[in-house]
Order: C-alpha cells, then sequence, then structure tokens
C-alpha cells in the first residue's frame, strides 16, 4: 500500500471525525515515540493523530521537525528533556538557553504546554540522575518564569509505578521509604508551582506478573465482579483505577491531598515473547479501545469522581528499534506504513466497566483480585532513559462511529 493512499482516506475520515469527535478529542493523549528506523515523516503523522481525535501529544524530546509539522493544528504538545540532560540543566544559564531553543522558538504556532524534565528517574536508583532531578526541574522553570512563559508552560517529570510501595488495597497506596525524603521535595516543587504529578501506569505489567490470580476482565476493563476497598467500601472493576488511587492515597499521607494526578503512559501491546501473557492484538484492542471510551465520559477514579483523566496512550507507532522483549516494539495503535496495528473497536456503553464507582458490574469470578504493582521498575518507557532532541447515546454513537472510522480505512486498503 502507498502511504500517501493511506493519507487519502485519513483525510476523509478526519472531516468526520473533527465534527462527531469533541468530547473523545478533550481527553484524549498519545504518546509519540521514534525509536524506529521506519516511520513516517512528521508532516504525514499530522493526519493519523488527528483521525483518532487526539488533541495532545507527548514527545521523549524536543523534536524541532515535529513541532514545526504540528504548528497552527490546534494539537497540544508535551516535550521531554532527557535524563542525560539533569546534570547539564542545573546549571541556570543552559536552562535557559535550551528553553529559548527548544521551547520559545516554537511557541505561540506550536501549542507547547510542558516540560517533562526526567523520566522514571527515581526507580533506576541511581544517585546521579535522582540527586539532579529537582535541580534540573527548579532550573528550567526559573527559565521559564525569566521568559514570561511560565504561566503556559509547566514543568514535570514522569514516575513508574514502582516509586509504590504498597498499592493494594488502593486506601493503603504508599510510596517506598527510601524514596519519600526525595518525592516530597518534588512534590512541594509541583504544589507551588501548580504542576500535576505524573505517573506511567501499565496494568499489563500485572497482569503478565501473575495471569493466574489476576482476572483479564479486570484489566481490561470489561464486565467482572471487581473489588471493594475495605477501609473505603469504594468499588473498583478495573485496575487502571485502582492503581491511580493507590497513588492518590501515597500522595494523601504525605500532606499532598490536592495535588492532581495524570497518566502520562498507559497502553497494552499486540504482541510479546512467550512468557508475556495476554500481549495480543485482541487485548490490546479491548485495553486501548475500552479505555477510550471510558474517557470520554469524562469521569474521575471511585476515591476522585470529579477529577479529569488525564491520560496519555502509549503509544502511537510500533517502534523497531527498542530494546528489551518484544512487546517494547509492539504497543502502537499504529504500524509504520501509517496502518492499524490491529482494528480498535470500541465495546458498547452496556460492556464499559469502571465508569461509575457504585455499581458493579456482572461477571463469574470467584474471587476478587488482589491488584499487584509490577516487580521491577520496567515500564514501556524502556528504551526512552537517553533521549537526545534530534531524535448513553452520545457516547455509544461516538463509539460506534470510531468503530465505522477505522474500519473504513482498513477496507480502503
Amino acid at each position: 500500500m502507498e502511504f500517501a493512499r493511506f493519507l487519502f482516506y485519513a483525510s476523509i475520515v478526519l472531516s468526520i471525525s473533527v465534527y462527531l469527535f469533541p468530547t473523545m478529542a478533550n481527553a484524549l493523549g498519545i504518546n509519540y515515540g521514534q525509536i524506529a528506523d521506519n516511520l513516517p515523516s512528521p508532516e504525514d503523522v499530522v493526519p493519523i493523530v488527528k483521525s483518532i481525535g487526539a488533541t495532545r501529544v507527548k514527545l521523549y524530546d524536543a523534536d524541532p521537525t515535529v513541532l514545526k509539522a504540528f504548528a497552527n493544528t490546534g494539537v497540544e504538545f508535551i516535550v521531554g528533556l532527557g535524563n542525560e540532560y539533569l546534570d547539564k540543566m542545573r546549571d541556570p544559564g543552559k536552562a535557559q538557553a535550551w528553553v529559548k531553543q527548544n521551547v520559545q522558538s516554537h511557541l505561540p504556532a506550536t501549542k507547547i504546554t510542558c516540560i517533562f524534565v526526567g523520566n522514571e528517574v527515581l526507580t533506576f536508583n541511581d544517585t546521579s540522575l535522582s540527586d539532579n532531578l529537582l535541580p534540573a526541574m527548579q532550573s528550567v522553570h526559573a527559565a521559564l518564569v525569566s521568559l514570561g512563559l511560565d504561566k503556559q508552560v509547566t514543568v514535570k517529570t514522569t514516575h513508574s509505578l514502582a516509586i509504590l510501595e504498597t498499592s493494594y488495597p488502593p486506601s493503603a497506596g504508599a510510596f517506598r521509604r527510601d524514596l519519600v525524603d526525595c518525592l516530597s521535595d518534588t512534590l512541594s516543587f509541583h504544589q507551588k508551582t501548580g504542576s500535576p504529578f505524573l505517573i506511567n501506569a501499565y496494568p499489563f505489567f500485572a497482569y503478565k506478573g501473575n495471569p493466574k490470580q489476576v482476572p483479564l476482565e479486570f484489566v481490561l476493563f470489561q464486565p467482572n465482579q471487581g473489588i471493594i476497598d475495605p477501609a473505603t467500601n469504594l468499588h473498583y472493576d478495573n485496575m487502571l483505577y485502582a492503581q491511580i488511587d493507590a497513588v492518590y492515597n501515597a500522595l494523601a499521607t504525605l500532606g499532598y491531598k490536592k495535588l492532581p494526578v495524570h497518566i502520562s503512559e498507559t497502553g497494552w501491546p499486540s504482541k510479546g515473547d512467550e512468557d508475556e501473557f495476554g500481549a495480543t492484538p485482541d487485548n490490546a484492542k479491548k485495553y486501548n479501545g475500552n479505555l477510550i471510551k471510558l474517557m470520554s465520559k469524562k469521569t474521575g477514579t471511585p476515591m476522585r469522581p470529579n477529577s479529569d483523566l488525564n491520560i496519555y496512550v502509549f503509544a502511537l507507532f510500533n517502534e523497531n528499534l527498542k530494546p528489551g522483549p518484544t512487546s517494547e516494539r509492539n504497543y502502537g495503535l499504529f504500524k509504520p506504513d501509517g496502518t492499524p496495528a490491529y482494528s480498535l473497536g470500541i465495546s458498547s456503553t452496556n460492556n464499559i466497566v469502571g465508569s461509575n464507582n457504585t455499581t458493579t458490574a456482572g461477571g463469574n469470578i470467584g474471587k476478587p483480585p488482589t491488584p499487584t504493582p509490577p516487580s521491577s521498575p520496567t515500564s514501556s518507557s524502556t528504551g526512552y532513559l537517553s533521549i537526545s532532541s534530534a531524535t448513553q447515546e452520545r457516547s455509544q454513537f461516538v463509539a460506534n462511529v470510531l468503530i465505522i472510522t477505522l474500519s473504513l480505512i482498513k477496507m480502503l486498503l
């Protein structure tokens, strides 16, 4: 298939989706990784991003070709400052130079709203990184202040769920004791600057590590009896919400009850190694499709029902050069040639669970599942450790249109 042909059909779909997906577009973010040698040009990526209704993109660097390609599109960007920059960013002069070159030069044409400084730094157990994290964040924020950009661009960092020592039940969520001091200083920065707490959460890892005890329905947002938190009596019918609320409880324990939590990465691989249980196209379709549908409802978690879910799906493309297990190269919604990695069918409203924290979904699970955190700080962001700047009616209606949209692309190809 010629890629130009795909873009022609995608443009048709885009003209439909822009009109029909306003509710979903407000919620959907996508991670745009580029650890591959066969991806389409950034200009060709623009219609792909818009065809799925995404209005927010997270980059792992500040690639100027991407930022220029998305100029005047209205798409909001989070740009990344890789871990290898942390020591340099302690220097206020270098931080300001980086912000001028990689952020200010693209404004206002490209809507850059956030810089995330460092990726999952605290779970590497590397003091050379963790000691530089907060000073680097402070220098970048100071640069934004000096340039008059701090009101439109925030500074954050991303964390692996492995920063938690306890995650079940959600009301017992607590940070690792060895990280509390470092986290407390970072949380104080977030509170002062008004920036949210970013977490990378992957129910896939919990299922992969314990497929016999973690019900697949519970991690894929499908009907199941769920669990009841004995301390709060809150009902959970999906693992992602339980993980998010465990983070909220951990924050509240340290005195940061009002700090918002955003999910900077979550997704499901469509292919994996023999020991990567659950990594299939069907499960990826169910996880991401149900998640996107759930996001369109604009409901919060049981512990924070009125808080918006700010979620970035991982990832836009399969990336063939990522190291690690096979799953790492197969998180994409799309293949590098622009075709869908799988049909992103979205279940009907009646099949979506987790949208109401007081209603128990049906199911025949004999024993409530026990969500378990990843056994190690691994996440699908493995491979992004060193990054350079070079590199009921309406919801149902939206769901049906998305099914038709992506099915149309597949048929036309």
